[in-house]
């Protein structure tokens, strides 16, 4: 039994195997190996210390990289964009700096402080004008409601229209201070486009659009302007009724006419379409073989009616 079983033999250690079947090119290459790993040692060691201090955004540079899996300079390729996601933006988030204002600069981007006062300039000025004036102490030289001569006026009325007019003149009375629209303006006093859009013959106050946000800005139009420019352009209010009337009996003309013409069509269709199904509903005789008769002369029957006809052979 003990003559059967071999025993495995214990391979020598690896510096004697190294030294028996080692050669002086092996032995060479083992060395430059050694070396190479050891600066890369070095390399790795100094790229840790140096990515151990911050940049001056107090944030590790993102070009330094201690990982083992990162890809060599001469290995890595820009990413393509994925058409799939869509549009976006890269950032090298190391180069950020926060502002505190709710935006993010790149570091070495210095904020123009030109363009900064310019901006902050007008934001001022924006909500000097959104600010309601003063009262004075003084009662004249304050602006009263041109209905009650009370100081509680509209400033709102009187910054886009001009009109001096409490609130409460302007609930009570609207047939004069009422808001009309667009459309109104153009149904009921005849205005054009162009004439509403002009701010210097018609001021006009713009508002969001009640039905849905991403429709134009309602403009609106106080009564009394639009009625007394629509006086102007008609003469009298009588004129401005007699243009009105004739426009809407011309309207309705037309719309006679286009009901007459698309009748007319239709009678026509409907008269070509009983023809041509009666025509079709016509019946065709369908005749068999000629049938020669005792006297010479031939008969032909209807397949679908019983039909018969002569035939005289010559």
């Amino acid at each position: 039994m003990a003559d059967t079983f071999e025993r495995p033999v214990t391979p020598p250690p690896r510096s004697i195997q190294s030294n028996l079947q080692s050669t002086p090119e092996h032995v060479r290459q083992i060395e430059i190996n050694r070396l190479k790993a050891k600066a890369a040692q070095r390399q790795r060691e100094t790229e840790a210390a140096a990515s151990s201090v911050p940049n001056a955004n107090h944030k590790r540079p993102l070009g330094i990289t201690t990982s083992p899996t990162a890809p060599t300079p001469s290995s890595s390729r820009p990413l393509k964009p994925d058409s799939r996601i869509g549009k976006y933006f890269e950032y090298d988030l190391s180069k950020m700096v926060n502002s505190k204002g709710g935006f993010l600069v790149e570091d070495g981007v210095e904020v123009d402080q030109d363009t900064r006062r310019k901006e902050m300039e007008r934001e001022k000025q924006r909500a000097v004008q959104n600010l309601e004036p003063p009262i004075f102490l003084d009662p004249s030289l304050n602006p009263r409601c041109q209905e009650c001569q009370t100081v509680d006026i509209d400033h709102t009325l009187k910054k886009v229209f001009g009109c001096l007019v409490c609130k409460k003149c302007q609930n009570e009375k609207p047939e004069r201070y009422s808001l009309l629209t667009k459309t109104e303006c153009k149904q009921d006093y005849l205005l054009t486009d162009p004439e509403l859009r002009d701010q210097e013959l018609l001021p006009h106050l713009l508002k969001a659009n009640p039905h849905k946000s991403t429709y134009a800005n309602m403009m609106l139009f106080l009564r009394y302007q639009v009625e007394e420019f629509a006086w102007k352009k008609w003469g009298t209010p009588e004129a401005l009724d007699a243009e009105y009337e004739r426009r809407t009996s011309e309207k309705k003309k037309k719309k006679n006419k286009k009901f007459e013409q698309s009748l007319k069509e239709l009678r026509k269709r409907t008269k070509e379409s009983v023809w041509q199904r009666r025509k079709d509903e016509e019946h065709r005789h369908v005749f068999g073989h000629l049938e020669q008769g005792s006297d010479g002369t031939g008969q032909q029957v209807c397949h679908e009616c019983g039909f018969t006809i002569d035939v005289e052979e010559l």
